[in-house]
């Protein structure tokens, strides 16, 4: 039993690893033991993030635009370069955008369909040699897509794409989870509410109302998000595939 939740020596790709959800996820994978590689669009801030991570274990940057098939492709033949296998991918990179219905941009649209939904198919797509090379029987192979909230409500926010492309997540989630059940790779969903981010930055101005505004009285904390990964990708979640774990501090229940 004291192996159940152990990653000790798994190698993961965490994408958007330079800041949020992404940061606190490869920090909880390495604090357990993973080696952790982290992707981002911005070398400087990726870096930085990296020495700060490399403290608590192998941590190592790759520098890749998601939103591009070709940056995908790009990361995927980086990992290859390094890694005969891989046991963990985290599709947690993101965009979000904002805007009244009648003013909504196509461009807007693109840019978080082509992140949050088309680079989740195509990065998982490009590392199959690498996830099936790791997967074993007893012991799959994972894959963690990032989805939220506003794919199981609606946001007050206007961002109609963001919560479009988070419920497709969803369907993306159980339509690989079905495809690769026989490969010996689990494929499973998280859904967060409100955590420290620079896409929510703008809702923690007034910490105190965002805090009053979620059910438990506080926003999400690095155990929270790394906790539930790390469940994921143990022994004890070894038996679950196409599910979704919903992590928001009981907002999606409570909400009117």
């Amino acid at each position: 039993m004291q192996d159940l939740f152990s990653i000790k020596g798994k190698v993961a790709l965490v994408t958007g690893g330079s800041r949020g959800i992404g940061a606190m996820i490869a920090e909880g994978f390495l604090r357990a033991g993973a080696k952790v590689y982290i992707t981002a669009r911005k070398r400087q801030e990726l870096d930085a993030t990296c020495a700060r991570l490399s403290e608590f274990g192998e941590c190592i940057a790759i520098v890749a635009d998601l939103a591009e098939l070709e940056g995908v492709k790009q990361c995927a033949a980086e990992i290859a370069k390094h890694e005969n296998s891989l046991d963990i991918l985290v599709n947690n990179a993101g965009a979000t955008w904002g805007a009244p219905i009648d003013e909504f941009p196509e461009h807007g649209w693109d840019k978080v369909m082509d992140l949050n939904v088309k680079s989740v198919f195509f990065l998982s797509q490009q590392l199959l040699p690498q996830l099936r090379a790791a997967a074993r029987t007893g012991d799959p192979a994972r894959i963690i897509n990032l989805s939220s909230v506003y794919a199981l409500r609606y946001s007050h926010q206007n961002t109609f794409s963001y919560s479009a492309s988070k419920a497709a997540v969803l369907q993306l989630t159980q339509q690989l989870a079905a495809s690769l059940v026989k490969d010996n790779i689990n494929v499973n969903a998280i859904a967060p509410g409100f955590f420290p981010s620079n896409m929510t930055a703008f809702l923690m101005e007034d910490e105190e109302a965002l805090n009053s505004s979620i059910p438990m009285g506080r926003v999400g904390a690095l155990e929270d998000a790394a906790g539930t990964a790390i469940y994921l990708c143990s022994r004890a979640a070894a038996y679950m595939t196409g599910g979704l774990l919903v992590i928001d501090g009981g907002s999606v229940v409570s909400a009117g």
